[in-house]
């Protein structure tokens, strides 16, 4: 295929993280394609993520300055939110608007792959992103520190 085409099986898929080391488990098992950067754009990023039985998108977060939005394409995954549990299968969407303070991950609960479509801002200059649930803090340039502004 030629630009501005692309088979996603083309990408790289890359695993890991950057979070510290005693917060990485949480996404074994997660693998990303940056479709977006493939294909050389700029202004937001679009990302085929699977998540194999039993894996994290992220740890609960949510972020100061980047909108995200989310297609589940194959399986079933489970939204976690403020609000409590719910379980998304392919066709379904959510939205998570910046600034909101609403923390949000997804897991895979099944015993099969799942995949789907991440699409956010790209704002990592100005972004903040929060992790209610543990000791950790993403400041504007990707900088990692505890809540108290020390670094890991």
């Amino acid at each position: 295929m030629k630009k501005p085409a692309l088979d996603p099986a083309t990408v790289e898929g890359r695993s890991g993280s950057i979070y510290p080391a005693p917060f990485q488990a949480a996404v074994a098992g997660r693998v990303k394609r940056r479709l977006g950067d493939a294909l050389g754009l700029s202004d937001f990023g679009v990302n085929l993520v699977e998540l194999a039985p039993g894996a994290a998108s992220a740890l609960r977060h949510w972020h100061s300055a980047e909108d995200e939005f989310i297609h589940v394409l194959s399986g079933e995954l489970t939204l976690v939110t403020d609000a409590g549990e719910q379980v998304l299968s392919a066709g379904m969407c959510a939205g998570f608007p910046k600034n909101s303070g609403d923390g949000h991950c997804l897991v895979n609960r099944t015993d099969v792959p799942a995949s789907y479509l991440e699409i956010g801002t790209r704002a990592p200059d100005t972004d903040r992103v929060v992790y209610p649930d543990v000791d950790l803090l993403v400041e504007p340039g990707r900088r990692i520190v505890h809540r108290d502004g020390s670094p890991y």
